[in-house]
């Protein structure tokens, strides 16, 4: 892949200049940042979801990574609930002078402007999409003391049992959520969602059985499923991964077309200056190369991406789009 951004004297405004990759000319403010050596004081790094997930693990790993290469700290600050909706907002209306950026996702980006009534901020119009950072495939996993240790089993008596069980997710309308529902869509189980302010609140009643099955991102699960707290069902990716060689692929279970693999990546607020973008492009793109961060991307789970502020712009529009057909064929209620 070719890391080199397309954008660096311009960002992206509009749907349409995301769909060509279209650059506008950098301004004279951007430029006075840029030669004065970004970032000159503290930036402002924002998770939408609290810690323990996997939108925590991924982002705080950039964090750091940025904070050294940069020598200026990436300081993170946690805006958990509403599925990731609260943080993006925060995001969003931030000053768009480089010093507040925050991770985006799947949840925030794609499921929510499709099930959410009212949203506080447009997944296009406004964020400049900065780099895919980690690809982290999705996972069904089960508390040990439920009666099903693999897929199969869990069929069986979820079937045998309609409405018994609850399942817990990183929030309503978040991609656990509907990741959850489009399986149900596909397998006609009937179970019950409790939605949480993010993965790790629900990690931890999951953990402690008082819900005994979880739809989440690899990363956060990982550690667990080793240690034999939780059990792995089935792996929403395109193929079994060298951390849990033994868990099979959804596609392997028969659900050949359920596709909810997530992903990761930095946003600015809309009017970020384009020499930044490009700079944060470049270096993420740089670290995402290094072997230290491949190592630890791949111990938490996470797959490194990386890439271009267009392509970006690109994997949002197609996870719109893609989460736009669940709601229609699941028939999905907005809440």
């Amino acid at each position: 892949m070719n890391f080199t951004p397309k954008t660096r004297r311009g960002f992206l405004k509009t749907s349409s200049l995301l769909a060509s990759g279209t650059a506008l000319g950098s301004t004279p403010f951007a430029s006075a940042l840029a030669q004065a050596g970004y970032p000159t004081k503290p930036v402002k790094f924002i998770i939408p979801f609290p810690p323990g997930g996997t939108t925590d693990i991924v982002g705080r790993l950039m964090a750091q990574a940025l904070t050294t290469s940069l020598g200026q700290s990436f300081v993170v600050e946690s805006r958990g609930g509403g599925g990731g909706t609260i943080g993006g907002a925060e995001i969003a209306r931030a000053t768009p002078d480089g010093y507040t950026i925050g991770m985006g996702t799947v949840s925030t980006l794609g499921t929510a402007p499709v099930t959410f009534k009212k949203l506080a901020y447009d997944p296009v119009k406004d964020y400049v999409p900065i780099v895919q950072v980690a690809a982290v495939p999705g996972i069904v996993v089960v508390h040990p003391s439920f009666p099903a240790k693999t897929w199969p089993e869990f069929m069986k008596v979820v079937k045998a049992n309609p409405g018994k069980y609850n399942y817990g997710s990183s929030g309503t309308n978040g991609v656990g959520h509907m990741g959850m529902e489009l399986l149900k869509s596909q397998t006609g189980l009937f179970i019950t969602h409790i939605g949480y302010r993010g993965a790790g609140p629900a990690l931890t009643d999951v953990l402690a059985g008082n819900v005994p099955i979880l739809w989440d991102n690899l990363s956060s699960s990982l550690p667990h499923i080793k240690s034999g707290k939780l059990v792995a069902l089935g792996l929403a990716y395109d193929n079994r991964i060298p951390q849990l060689p033994d868990v099979p692929t959804f596609a392997e279970l028969g659900l050949k077309n359920y596709h909810a693999t997530t992903w990761f990546g930095l946003v600015g607020p809309t009017g970020m200056p384009a020499d930044i973008v490009t700079k944060l492009n470049s270096e993420v793109n740089r670290l995402l190369q290094t072997s230290e961060i491949k190592q630890r991307m791949m111990d938490a789970g996470a797959f490194p991406m990386g890439g271009t502020s267009a392509q970006m712009g690109e994997a949002i529009k197609t996870e719109i789009a893609k989460w736009a057909k669940v709601v229609q064929f699941a028939k999905l209620t907005l809440e």
